[in-house]
């Protein structure tokens, strides 16, 4: 008659013949699981040759000193780099030339935003002509500003503020 442990680990232990035992026979048991499994299998594969071309580039293949402090042993002794402070350039002096011969993309910019708060309809041409001149004389009084009929600094500001866009 056959005894209950015939069948169990221990006596399969002590026989030698069982490949469960230690970490070959975990081996072989998940070789045979990933045998039942292919995808799981072609999964395992692909990730750990991800993992190994991660691991060569970083340790390999990159150029320069290596980042981490346990593959390269950085002294104590600091090297200082001296800030070096170029000079500013000096701002651009105003052109009396250009000022007088104003762009016409703010000359049409005035001109829209002279036309949206009322100060008669003029026609966004880029060129200062009467009707731009006579609302521009008009903004200027009623704003507390030089009356010049000329697009000035201060009309511009004034204008931008109020519209809420660059002039």
């Amino acid at each position: 008659m056959r005894s209950a442990s015939y069948g169990s680990r221990s006596s399969q232990r002590s026989r030698g013949d069982d490949f469960s035992a230690g970490s070959a026979g975990r081996l072989y048991s998940a070789l045979c699981w990933l045998l039942k499994r292919p995808k799981d299998a072609i999964a395992l594969g692909l990730a750990v040759c991800a993992a190994g071309a991660i691991i060569v580039n970083a340790l390999f293949l990159q150029s320069g000193p290596h980042p981490a402090p346990m593959f390269h042993m950085q002294s104590n002794a600091r090297t200082v780099q001296k800030l070096v402070q170029l000079p500013r350039p000096a701002p651009a002096p105003r052109d009396p030339i250009a000022e007088i011969i104003e762009a016409p993309d703010r000359v049409i910019s005035v001109q829209r935003a002279l036309t949206e708060f009322g100060y008669g309809q003029i026609r966004p041409d880029g060129k200062v002509g009467q009707e731009t001149k006579a609302a521009i004389e008009r903004f200027e009084r009623d704003h507390h500003l030089p009356v010049t009929g000329k697009i000035s600094d201060q009309l511009a500001e004034k204008l931008a503020t109020l519209t809420g866009r660059p002039i």
